[in-house]
Protein backbone atom coordinates (compact mmCIF):
# COMPACT_ATOMS: atom_id res chain seq x y z
CA UNK A 1 0.00 0.00 0.00
CA UNK A 2 2.76 2.38 0.99
CA UNK A 3 4.66 1.50 -2.19
CA UNK A 4 1.56 2.30 -4.32
CA UNK A 5 1.12 5.67 -2.60
CA UNK A 6 4.82 6.43 -3.20
CA UNK A 7 4.49 5.65 -6.93
CA UNK A 8 1.37 7.82 -7.16
CA UNK A 9 3.13 10.74 -5.48
CA UNK A 10 6.14 10.33 -7.78
CA UNK A 11 3.88 10.37 -10.86
CA UNK A 12 2.09 13.47 -9.57
CA UNK A 13 5.43 15.21 -9.00
CA UNK A 14 6.51 14.43 -12.59
CA UNK A 15 3.23 15.78 -13.99
CA UNK A 16 3.59 18.96 -11.90
CA UNK A 17 7.17 19.47 -13.08
CA UNK A 18 6.11 18.99 -16.72
CA UNK A 19 3.26 21.46 -16.29
CA UNK A 20 5.64 24.08 -14.86
CA UNK A 21 8.12 23.51 -17.72
CA UNK A 22 5.39 23.81 -20.35
CA UNK A 23 4.13 27.02 -18.72
CA UNK A 24 7.65 28.51 -18.75
CA UNK A 25 8.16 27.62 -22.41
CA UNK A 26 4.81 29.14 -23.26
CA UNK A 27 5.79 32.37 -21.54
CA UNK A 28 9.06 32.48 -23.49
CA UNK A 29 7.18 31.98 -26.73
CA UNK A 30 4.82 34.85 -25.99
CA UNK A 31 7.74 37.10 -25.15
CA UNK A 32 9.36 36.45 -28.53
CA UNK A 33 6.06 36.98 -30.33
CA UNK A 34 5.28 40.30 -28.71
CA UNK A 35 8.74 41.86 -28.75
CA UNK A 36 9.42 44.33 -31.53
CA UNK A 37 5.87 44.61 -32.92
CA UNK A 38 4.94 48.27 -32.66
CA UNK A 39 5.19 48.44 -28.89
CA UNK A 40 3.84 44.95 -28.16
CA UNK A 41 0.91 42.69 -28.93
CA UNK A 42 -1.58 45.33 -27.79
CA UNK A 43 -0.34 48.02 -30.17
CA UNK A 44 0.90 51.41 -29.09
CA UNK A 45 2.75 54.10 -31.02
CA UNK A 46 6.26 53.36 -29.85
CA UNK A 47 8.55 52.83 -32.83
CA UNK A 48 10.77 49.79 -33.09
CA UNK A 49 14.30 50.41 -34.30
CA UNK A 50 15.80 47.48 -36.15
CA UNK A 51 19.54 48.09 -36.14
CA UNK A 52 21.45 46.12 -38.72
CA UNK A 53 24.90 47.40 -37.90
CA UNK A 54 25.79 51.07 -37.90
CA UNK A 55 25.60 52.73 -41.30
CA UNK A 56 28.29 55.37 -41.73
CA UNK A 57 30.20 56.72 -44.70
CA UNK A 58 33.54 56.10 -43.00
CA UNK A 59 32.70 52.46 -42.32
CA UNK A 60 31.50 51.88 -45.88
CA UNK A 61 34.53 53.65 -47.32
CA UNK A 62 36.87 51.49 -45.25
CA UNK A 63 35.02 48.37 -46.40
CA UNK A 64 35.23 49.42 -50.04
CA UNK A 65 38.98 49.95 -49.75
CA UNK A 66 39.52 46.60 -48.05
CA UNK A 67 37.35 44.83 -50.63
CA UNK A 68 37.12 41.68 -48.53
CA UNK A 69 33.69 40.14 -48.93
CA UNK A 70 30.43 41.56 -47.56
CA UNK A 71 30.27 44.16 -44.84
CA UNK A 72 29.79 42.17 -41.63
CA UNK A 73 26.52 42.78 -39.83
CA UNK A 74 25.19 45.28 -42.34
CA UNK A 75 24.97 43.30 -45.56
CA UNK A 76 21.89 42.86 -47.70
CA UNK A 77 20.62 39.79 -45.86
CA UNK A 78 17.21 40.06 -44.21
CA UNK A 79 17.36 40.71 -40.47
CA UNK A 80 14.73 41.82 -37.97
CA UNK A 81 12.27 42.51 -40.82
CA UNK A 82 14.38 45.31 -42.23
CA UNK A 83 14.08 45.71 -46.04
CA UNK A 84 17.14 44.43 -47.85
CA UNK A 85 19.48 46.67 -49.82
CA UNK A 86 20.70 45.10 -53.04
CA UNK A 87 22.49 46.03 -56.23
CA UNK A 88 20.09 46.10 -59.18
CA UNK A 89 21.06 43.43 -61.73
CA UNK A 90 24.25 44.23 -63.61
CA UNK A 91 24.05 47.90 -62.67
CA UNK A 92 26.53 47.37 -59.87
CA UNK A 93 29.14 48.49 -62.38
CA UNK A 94 29.35 50.77 -65.40
CA UNK A 95 32.15 51.30 -67.91
CA UNK A 96 32.57 54.63 -69.69
CA UNK A 97 34.23 54.50 -73.12
CA UNK A 98 35.50 57.10 -75.54
CA UNK A 99 32.68 58.48 -77.65
CA UNK A 100 31.77 56.14 -80.50
CA UNK A 101 33.84 53.24 -79.12
CA UNK A 102 31.49 51.59 -76.59
CA UNK A 103 32.58 48.01 -76.00
CA UNK A 104 36.16 48.55 -77.14
CA UNK A 105 38.49 47.37 -74.36
CA UNK A 106 41.18 49.74 -75.63
CA UNK A 107 38.89 52.77 -75.32
CA UNK A 108 37.96 52.59 -71.62
CA UNK A 109 37.90 55.98 -69.89
CA UNK A 110 36.92 54.74 -66.42
CA UNK A 111 34.83 52.12 -64.68
CA UNK A 112 32.60 52.49 -61.61
CA UNK A 113 31.84 49.61 -59.23
CA UNK A 114 29.48 49.36 -56.24
CA UNK A 115 31.05 46.82 -53.91
CA UNK A 116 29.36 47.20 -50.49
CA UNK A 117 25.87 47.95 -49.16
CA UNK A 118 24.48 48.49 -45.67
CA UNK A 119 21.27 49.60 -43.97
CA UNK A 120 19.42 50.11 -40.70
CA UNK A 121 15.70 50.66 -40.12
CA UNK A 122 13.22 52.52 -38.00
CA UNK A 123 9.91 50.67 -38.16
CA UNK A 124 6.66 52.33 -37.07
CA UNK A 125 3.03 51.33 -37.58
CA UNK A 126 2.34 51.89 -41.28
CA UNK A 127 5.70 53.46 -42.05
CA UNK A 128 9.33 52.41 -42.50
CA UNK A 129 12.47 54.54 -42.68
CA UNK A 130 15.54 52.86 -44.15
CA UNK A 131 18.92 54.51 -43.65
CA UNK A 132 20.94 52.91 -46.40
CA UNK A 133 24.47 53.20 -47.64
CA UNK A 134 26.65 51.95 -50.45
CA UNK A 135 30.28 52.28 -51.39
CA UNK A 136 32.66 51.33 -54.14
CA UNK A 137 35.39 52.58 -56.42
CA UNK A 138 36.14 54.16 -59.78
CA UNK A 139 39.09 52.84 -61.79
CA UNK A 140 40.88 54.88 -64.43
CA UNK A 141 41.10 53.20 -67.84
CA UNK A 142 43.71 53.34 -70.60
CA UNK A 143 42.07 56.41 -72.12
CA UNK A 144 41.21 58.03 -68.81
CA UNK A 145 42.37 61.43 -67.65
CA UNK A 146 43.28 62.82 -64.25
CA UNK A 147 40.59 64.87 -62.53
CA UNK A 148 37.25 64.78 -60.75
CA UNK A 149 34.82 62.14 -62.02
CA UNK A 150 31.06 62.04 -61.34
CA UNK A 151 28.74 59.09 -61.96
CA UNK A 152 24.94 59.01 -61.47
CA UNK A 153 23.31 56.33 -59.32
CA UNK A 154 19.61 55.43 -59.13
CA UNK A 155 18.04 54.18 -55.89
CA UNK A 156 14.49 52.82 -55.72
CA UNK A 157 12.22 50.95 -53.32
CA UNK A 158 10.04 48.07 -54.51
CA UNK A 159 7.08 46.46 -52.74
CA UNK A 160 6.07 42.80 -52.53
CA UNK A 161 4.68 43.01 -56.09
CA UNK A 162 8.02 44.40 -57.34
CA UNK A 163 6.42 47.75 -58.12
CA UNK A 164 8.52 50.87 -57.53
CA UNK A 165 7.07 53.04 -54.78
CA UNK A 166 9.95 55.49 -54.25
CA UNK A 167 12.94 56.66 -56.31
CA UNK A 168 16.02 58.73 -55.57
CA UNK A 169 18.91 60.03 -57.67
CA UNK A 170 22.45 60.27 -56.33
CA UNK A 171 25.82 61.21 -57.79
CA UNK A 172 29.13 59.75 -56.64
CA UNK A 173 32.23 61.91 -57.07
CA UNK A 174 35.83 60.76 -56.91
CA UNK A 175 39.23 62.13 -57.85
CA UNK A 176 41.64 60.00 -59.87
CA UNK A 177 45.06 60.57 -61.39
CA UNK A 178 47.45 58.69 -63.63
CA UNK A 179 49.65 57.96 -60.62
CA UNK A 180 46.65 57.19 -58.39
CA UNK A 181 44.15 55.46 -60.72
CA UNK A 182 41.61 54.24 -58.12
CA UNK A 183 39.19 56.56 -56.33
CA UNK A 184 36.77 55.41 -53.61
CA UNK A 185 33.30 56.68 -52.71
CA UNK A 186 30.66 56.12 -50.05
CA UNK A 187 27.10 57.42 -49.73
CA UNK A 188 24.62 57.29 -46.83
CA UNK A 189 21.04 58.49 -47.24
CA UNK A 190 17.56 57.72 -45.92
CA UNK A 191 14.21 56.93 -47.51
CA UNK A 192 10.80 56.78 -45.79
CA UNK A 193 7.77 55.02 -47.24
CA UNK A 194 4.33 53.92 -46.10
CA UNK A 195 3.26 50.28 -45.97
CA UNK A 196 -0.37 49.05 -46.01
CA UNK A 197 -1.85 47.35 -42.98
CA UNK A 198 -0.98 43.67 -43.00
CA UNK A 199 2.24 44.16 -44.97
CA UNK A 200 5.64 43.22 -43.58
CA UNK A 201 8.64 45.57 -43.92
CA UNK A 202 10.77 42.60 -44.95
CA UNK A 203 8.69 42.25 -48.13
CA UNK A 204 10.13 45.54 -49.41
CA UNK A 205 13.55 45.99 -50.98
CA UNK A 206 15.88 48.90 -51.71
CA UNK A 207 17.91 48.67 -54.92
CA UNK A 208 20.92 50.70 -55.98
CA UNK A 209 22.63 50.80 -59.37
CA UNK A 210 24.53 53.04 -61.74
CA UNK A 211 22.49 55.00 -64.25
CA UNK A 212 23.67 53.93 -67.69
CA UNK A 213 21.90 56.77 -69.46
CA UNK A 214 25.13 58.74 -69.85
CA UNK A 215 27.39 59.28 -72.87
CA UNK A 216 29.81 56.43 -73.51
CA UNK A 217 28.24 54.05 -70.94
CA UNK A 218 28.42 50.37 -71.64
Amino acid sequence: MTQSVGKALASLAKLLAFALLFSALGACGMSSLTSGIGGGLFGGKKSTKSDVGSVSEDQLLAAAKSDTGSLAGVSGEAAHGCPRVQVWGRDGYVTIYEQGRVGDALAVMHRGEITKTARECNIEPGRVTVRYGFSGRVLLGQKGKSGRLSLPVTVFVSDAKRERIATDKVRVDVSVALDNPIGYFSVVRAVTFNIPEGSRPGEYEVYVGFDRNVPGAG
